[in-house]
């Protein structure tokens, strides 16, 4: 049993921790969350022993075994693999004395030492070595490669392997899938969820905790808090405490006549009908998971594109990589306003590079790209958080765009994203990771792009962040381009998956569950199928030529219902701008007062009533549509 008795801690004159009282037994699959510095990486360094608690005991199993990942990356000359090796520390003290004994020529010390090694499988370890580094996506021909050859984030993945090699009885990670892609993130889940030992995790992947943990303790001023079940059980059970307090249960009503209030006055509009409909689902949810996050201090939208292009850019049979290493190849598509794409692939197929050339980062190797003349991008990388001014504050930097808009309503805007009071003027030097990411997300939001192009936008992200992005990305009106780890964000904001694998890209027939079979069979070295519907379950030449006819006629069923949709879209949208013209035409108040136009008048009035009925039409046909379009996405 792993206890906490009355324990508190301070750092730098700061309360963490106080009089907190925790029980975990043998065995437990546990998350820690909590906002960013409430204590989380403090609680591993007590229970390493790198700190001692001001008062009160913390207590381990006596003889546990602790593995964790290493916050510096040592050894750089060793290769890949020998770093991993290393992380078993007693396999690396039998192999040394072996190597002593058979240089001395000690046959008695050596008999033993080999069933040491035996019985810690050391004959098997490197292979076994071998088998982590591929899960997390290293290329076999990267085994030998030096430490000192890999950037920052593919030495944490190697630190992550070398806790995962060394045996132990009490696991400790934290935040481990911030470096990883959505393929090793699967893999990871998968390896954690066999673990026997007892298992502390800090995530911000609500499905990634889903799926590996069973408990959570949760940082609440300054207590730890426990919790049965996985996240979304936590979410549902804090929310049950929350709803009993009248000032959290008074945010989340106001929240929810807010959202009523904008559905009942658009969602009819075809104009707001994304945004309606995002506010529906966020509604349907409200009840569970609002007061859950009633006390997050972000909120943040991302505000409209004055003008867009139809389409916003399109691709013609293109190339995209380098010169004479084509990454990707007959490239061929038209991005159209509120489109919203996840981007699917093994690591390293191509998606980054796809975006980086959408954006204009990565020339066209071959083929044509074009820009519609009100394209504008929002472009969101981890390397753009480098580019950062770390000497100006948040607001210099928004400032710096808009000198003429007042410094209060930046403030109000940069309050949003977390940064209130002297957070807004503070060094961006002194930014933790989330907080860098969170002013980076904010720049994009001021710029009002009709395009968002977002490549693992939630990495440093905590948990309240990356549900306020959830939110605005589904009441953004604009078009979407997502690469994430995050499936529950994956999920909530895109409609449309493409895979980007074997030097192409392509639709994807199938959800997230679908893609984890796809990439079992990828893995495993078979032809991926085409019909991804149909890869779970082995089928005949003929079952799968007739699977493939079927999932071709329901995807031009479904195309044929989107472009009903979009026209009617499209149509409503041209009546509602005559209906203005005829408005602003009939606001001339000369139209009444002067008799020579009463026949002037008359037209425009009829055409008025004309305009107003035939909206009336074409928004009960979109309606319609929408609803048989939603029904056959359901089958």
């Amino acid at each position: 049993m792993l206890t906490l008795n009355e324990v508190s801690l301070q750092i730098g004159g700061d309360s963490l921790i106080d009089h907190a009282n925790l029980r975990l037994y043998e065995g437990w699959h546990v998350g820690v969350i909590g906002a960013n510095g409430c204590g989380k990486s403090s609680l591993f360094r007590l229970l390493l022993g790198e700190l001692s608690p001001d008062h009160g005991d913390v207590t381990l199993p006596t003889g546990a075994r602790i593995a964790h990942m290493a916050q510096e990356t040592a050894g750089l000359s060793a290769t890949a693999v020998d770093h991993v090796l290393a992380g078993h520390t007693e396999l690396m003290r039998v192999q040394s004395d072996l190597a002593d004994a058979e240089a001395s020529g000690d046959t008695h010390r050596m008999a033993k030492l080999h069933g040491e090694l035996d019985g810690l499988d050391g004959y098997t370890a490197r292979s076994r070595a071998e088998l982590l580094l591929s899960g997390l996506g290293f290329a076999n021909t990267q085994f030998d490669t030096p430490v000192a050859e890999f950037s920052g984030g593919w030495r944490v993945r190697l630190d992550l392997a070398r806790a995962l090699m060394r045996p132990s009885d009490v696991l400790l990670l934290d935040e481990p899938t911030n470096h990883l892609d959505l393929d090793a993130v699967l893999w990871l889940e998968q390896w954690l969820a066999q673990y026997a030992g007892t298992l502390l995790l800090v995530s911000h992947d609500r499905d990634f905790l889903d799926s590996v943990i069973g408990h959570i303790v949760h940082f609440d001023h300054r207590t730890l808090v426990h919790y049965r079940g996985n996240y979304s059980s936590f979410e549902r059970q804090r929310a049950e405490r929350l709803a009993q307090q009248q000032a959290a249960f008074e945010k989340q009503q106001q929240r929810v006549r807010e959202i009523e209030q904008f559905v009942a006055r658009f969602r009819y509009k075809a104009t707001k009908a994304r945004q309606a409909q995002s506010r529906l689902k966020e509604l349907e949810r409200m009840e569970q998971i609002a007061p859950a996050h009633v006390d997050s201090p972000f909120r943040f939208s991302f505000p409209d594109a004055d003008k867009a292009s139809h389409p916003l850019v399109t691709f013609r049979d293109s190339a995209v990589g380098y010169e004479g290493a084509p990454v990707l190849t007959g490239v061929d598509f038209s991005l159209l306003p509120g489109a919203r794409i996840g981007l699917l692939g093994p690591n390293g197929a191509g998606k980054s590079t796809l975006i980086r050339t959408l954006v204009g980062e990565l020339p066209l190797v071959a083929g044509e790209r074009t820009a519609g003349e009100h394209l504008y991008i929002g472009y969101f990388a981890q390397h753009q958080l480098d580019d950062l001014d770390l000497n100006a504050s948040a607001l210099a930097h928004l400032q710096r765009e808009s000198p003429d808009v007042r410094e209060q309503i930046l403030r109000n805007f940069l309050g949003g994203f977390g940064f209130s009071g002297e957070d807004a003027t503070s060094p961006v030097g002194r930014f933790s990771g989330g907080e860098k990411a969170r002013l980076a997300l904010a720049r994009i939001a001021w710029r009002r792009p009709n395009l968002l192009l977002l490549d693992e936008p939630t990495n440093h992200l905590d948990l309240e962040m990356r549900h306020a992005l959830d939110l605005a990305l589904q009441s953004f009106a604009g078009a979407v381009m997502l690469v994430t780890h995050d499936r529950h964000l994956l999920r909530d904001t895109v409609d449309t998956f493409w895979l980007v694998a074997d030097g192409r890209v392509r639709e994807f027939d199938g959800d997230l569950d679908d893609y984890r079979d796809w990439l079992r069979e990828y893995r495993a070295g078979r032809t991926a199928p085409t019909d991804v519907a149909a890869a779970p379950n082995p089928a005949t030449p003929k079952d799968r030529k007739g699977a493939r006819r079927d999932a071709a006629r329901q995807r031009a069923g479904l195309k044929s219902l989107r472009d009903n949709v979009t026209r009617l879209e499209k149509a409503v949208a041209e009546k509602r701008a005559q209906l203005h013209e005829i408005d602003a035409k009939l606001a001339d108040t000369g139209l009444y007062t002067d008799g020579a136009r009463v026949h002037e008048l008359q037209e425009l009035q009829r055409r008025q009533g004309e305009l107003r009925t035939e909206i009336d039409r074409l928004e009960t046909e979109w309606i319609e549509a929408s609803e048989r379009l939603e029904a056959a996405q359901a089958d």
